[in-house]
């Protein structure tokens, strides 16, 4: 049993992979304003297929989370970084001096 779960282990590795590239492109066509129905399709078979290879992973009684390297990917690029925030200067305040007329 063992070893069914770590070949269901690797598939979902290599799913989750493929799936990532696949959306890559397909934000890639949104982009560019492309037809993308064909790759959209595609991830949402792969979405099927990863469903029932976690249901049966569950069956088998395997809870572990599986981790992917490239997984998260950034989605924008790092802010700059912000300037140091400094106190302003405290005020004190002086009795104003009495006008002569």
């Amino acid at each position: 049993m063992d070893n069914r779960i770590n070949e269901i282990r690797k598939k979902i590795r290599a799913l989750r992979v493929s799936m990532l590239q696949a959306e890559t492109i397909m934000h890639d066509q949104i982009n560019r304003d492309e037809e993308c129905s064909e790759i959209a399709g595609e991830v949402m078979g792969m979405r099927a297929a990863m469903s029932l290879l976690i249901q049966e992973r569950a069956r088998l009684g395997d809870r572990e989370p599986i981790l992917v390297n490239s997984f998260f990917i950034p989605r924008r690029a790092p802010a700059a970084p912000r300037p140091v925030a400094t106190r302003p200067m405290k005020r004190h305040l002086v009795p104003a001096e009495k006008r002569v007329r």
